[in-house]
């Protein structure tokens, strides 16, 4: 994973302590992601905000459950410049204190519900180990954050959220998801319920890609967040909150790259295609790359390779370790019989197509190499998915395959960390 991280020139380690540096190809993906969700977002009639990065300690404080939750991950700012604060201040970890104690000032009627709130930020939690996009303690993210008139509202709100990070995961990165209510143990601090996709990794782990929380009013009475219901009377309003983040280029990584680098989903990749002229030195090669570069970049999200101190062999590697989904060769008798040769990344098939064609069969060939990428990864969870019918069976099945497993569940938090204990299995 972390060999692949740094050939591709995704993300490169830093001197701050578990924080890494987003490089131009790792930060183009997310460019990418970001697009897609801020439109989802926006079609359900989200709009952005951004919130301070500093939360007052006292504003943390005021919901109990969250501050016990997050406590072992915050950062603490106790000086300004020369001077001690009187109040330090957390670097924010998640925002639901702050959005809770701007909606007090600016709800006081029904009327002004719902109030559909989206913000595109960094986050600072103190992780003991860190790993690039999976885990670090600087991450971006986006985290959405929405107030309403009923708790009916709300719930739905909570769960066509979760279905869009679904659809994006499932049809934006080719990776099918299993959506579900997390246990007690696992829900969010300070939620009433949440909700998750899981993922799964090439070598059989689950990865929490998405998360979606109805906090009912716990926030909301603490913070005083009151309005005029419909009847005249005072109400506290009902919250969700929801997020995904710079994780998903990890998820991306560990569930498609292969052993000769990344592996990109063509919706997903910031270049779709490039070209790579063979015998570029000699007459007309380089002009014809360049030509149909031009036109193909009217489509499609394309990159013509024209660099003259390497060679073809290198140029090929370095794109397929990058993750570019098809890559195009085209050298003198290409040109002279009117073709060009296209590599899928994704099975290494070669395909000559006539370049009077290519224009048209390209997103033909991109579309197929996305539903192929998805249906590897289905076919993987369901090889990796087992039943258990006790605790023997699911020790047994984890230790012989590491992967999901079906089982029967009682309900209770110790049978819960017992399995944990035993397994190192989570729910």
């Amino acid at each position: 994973y972390t060999d692949i991280v740094s050939a591709a020139h995704l993300a490169a380690y830093s001197n701050t302590k578990g924080c890494t540096v987003f490089e131009p190809n790792g930060y183009a993906i997310w460019e990418q992601m970001q697009k897609i969700l801020d439109e989802k977002f926006k079609e359900t009639g989200h709009v952005n905000v951004y919130m301070p990065l500093l939360i007052p300690e006292n504003l943390l404080k005021k919901e109990g459950e969250l501050v016990e939750g997050f406590a072992p991950e915050v950062a603490w700012v106790t000086r300004g410049g020369s001077k001690e604060l009187e109040e330090r201040l957390c670097i924010r970890p998640t925002s639901e204190t702050l959005f809770s104690d701007y909606y007090r000032t600016v709800v006081s009627s029904y009327r002004d519900l719902p109030k559909l709130y989206n913000q595109w930020c960094s986050v600072l939690r103190w992780e003991k180990e860190t790993r690039p996009f999976l885990r670090s303690r600087e991450f971006l993210w986006q985290e959405g954050h929405t107030i309403h008139e009923t708790a009916k509202e709300a719930q739905e709100r909570t769960l066509q959220m979760l279905d869009i990070y679904a659809d994006v995961v499932e049809n934006l990165l080719a990776i099918p998801v299993i959506k579900g209510i997390k246990t007690e143990t696992e829900k969010f601090a300070g939620a009433d319920e949440t909700y998750t996709i899981e993922a799964m990794t090439y070598d059989g782990k689950a990865l929490q890609s998405g998360t979606s929380h109805y906090f009912g009013q716990n926030f909301t009475k603490p913070f005083n967040v009151t309005f005029q219901n419909r009847d005249g009377k005072q109400e506290y309003a009902y919250q969700t909150s929801w997020g995904s983040s710079t994780r998903l280029i990890g998820a991306v990584i560990m569930a498609h790259g292969d052993n000769r680098g990344l592996k990109l989903p063509p919706r997903v990749a910031p270049i779709q295609a490039v070209i790579v002229p063979v015998a570029m030195h000699k007459d007309g090669v380089k002009e014809k790359a360049e030509e149909l570069y031009k036109k193909l970049s009217e489509k499609y999200r394309m990159e013509v390779d024209i660099r003259d101190q390497y060679s073809p062999g290198y140029k090929f590697n370095d794109w397929e370790m990058k993750g570019v989904p098809v890559r195009i060769e085209l050298g003198p008798r290409d040109i002279e019989a009117g073709k060009c040769v296209v590599v899928r990344r994704d099975t290494a098939e070669k395909i000559e197509i006539g370049l009077n064609e290519i224009e048209e069969k390209l997103n033909d060939i991109l579309e197929e190499i996305q539903q192929n990428m998805f249906n590897e990864c289905a076919k993987r969870v369901v090889e990796k998915t087992t039943i258990a019918h006790n605790l023997d069976e699911f020790q047994a099945n984890m230790n012989k395959e590491q992967g999901f497993i079906k089982a029967m569940w009682c309900g209770s938090a110790e049978c819960e960390a017992k399995i944990k204990e035993l397994t190192a299995a989570k729910s």
